[in-house]
């Protein structure tokens, strides 16, 4: 693919601010179109809870059939906690979207940017650089809509397979690689519960495995409780963590935590084939229509984006992109931009044209 073929994006806005922060997203994708040769094509399309109130569906075959085309999905925050499935779940086209196109990868980096609060002492001067790699389609969230419940007790099942969790491992291997190639120590740690569960067990002697066949990448192994507790006490120690989908949606939160809130934190889920972009937030219904969504998670999401379709299309100019995106994310913090979850006073169109002026 040259850099002037138009790249086809399918927008799923989704709920809640979920549009409120994804329009600022595609208007730093236009300024990078207005100055590169780097061509983009936006396809909007619905999915969501607003989406299930009127039609009875989550995301109708069209918007899958869309994503399907497309060359990467960039999707807003979905879901709204009054709106729920006849079991009580809460409506969720994120995770529909994972196990419909198998993204068995979900990152979620964490990187305490120049002049962002963090709850952790020394955190400003030692600096925060993880990445938590998320297994995205088994674990606990196998047993989805699954679940057995009676009158005196409730199961779900957790599955780890090997072809998914060999894929998974291979994919976070290579990703520390390219941290090592950029500069980075390249660690990766499995965290599970090896010590107590078969299932965990298993999924350790993957881990094994596919370390024997990645000898430059130093690994390591922690158990999920010491995981998170180093976390809080020492995060610049880590470098790139994998773990089963439960244990990871809850890491991925706590290392947000650290940087700032879920506000700063990007991420995406990745397959063979497919990927998805967005911020790790929900949908935040008490500022819904109020100008206060921070939208840098979903910009960075939308850089995440474009470095994913530099390597997958060759693209130079897409991975500048996606560095200058995140350059111009740290100057405007570092130049005191202050989103009302700091304390500050600046808005979505703040934090938006800041980020187009650093561009």
């Amino acid at each position: 693919m040259s850099a002037n073929t138009a790249l086809h994006i399918a927008v799923l806005p989704g709920d809640g601010i979920g549009p409120e922060v994804m329009a600022p997203a595609l208007e730093v994708l236009r300024r990078i179109e207005a100055q590169t040769d780097l061509r983009f094509r936006f396809t909007e399309a619905r999915a969501g809870a607003n989406h299930y109130l009127a039609t009875g569906t989550s995301m109708p075959e069209s918007t899958v059939r869309l994503c399907e085309e497309a060359d990467a999905i960039l999707l807003g925050a979905c879901g709204l906690p009054s709106v729920r499935y006849p079991d009580n779940t809460e409506i969720a086209p994120q995770i529909e979207l994972r196990f419909r196109f198998d993204l068995y990868a979900g990152v979620r980096p964490a990187r305490l940017i120049p002049s962002v609060p963090s709850p952790i002492v020394g955190a400003a001067e030692r600096g925060i650089d993880l990445i938590v790699i998320r297994e995205s389609t088994e674990g606990l969230f196998a047993s989805m809509g699954k679940g057995v419940v009676t009158k005196d007790d409730a199961r779900e099942t957790l599955l780890i397979t090997r072809k998914t969790s060999e894929r998974l491992f291979e994919f976070s291997f290579r990703l520390a690689e390219r941290r090592r190639a950029r500069g980075r120590t390249s660690t990766l740690a499995c965290v599970d519960k090896a010590n107590v569960f078969k299932a965990f067990a298993f999924f350790r002697e993957m881990f094994d495995e596919a370390a024997h066949r990645h000898p430059d990448v130093k690994a390591d192994r922690l158990y999920i409780d010491a995981c998170a507790m180093l976390l809080v006490k020492r995060p610049w120690d880590f470098d790139v963590l994998v773990t089963e989908n439960m244990f990871g949606d809850i890491l991925s939160d706590l290392a947000a935590g650290l940087i700032g809130g879920m506000g700063m934190a990007p991420s995406a889920d990745f397959g063979d084939r497919y990927a998805v972009f967005q911020p790790c937030h929900g949908t935040a219904p008490d500022i819904m229509g109020q100008g206060k969504a921070n939208p840098t998670a979903m910009i960075l999401s939308a850089a995440m984006m474009l470095d994913w379709l530099a390597e997958r299309h060759g693209l130079e100019q897409a991975a500048e992109a996606s560095e200058r995106i995140t350059r111009a994310v740290d100057q405007i913090y570092a130049a005191g931009i202050k989103p009302f979850e700091f304390g500050g006073g600046n808005g979505t169109a703040d934090v938006a044209n800041a980020v187009l002026a650093a561009l």
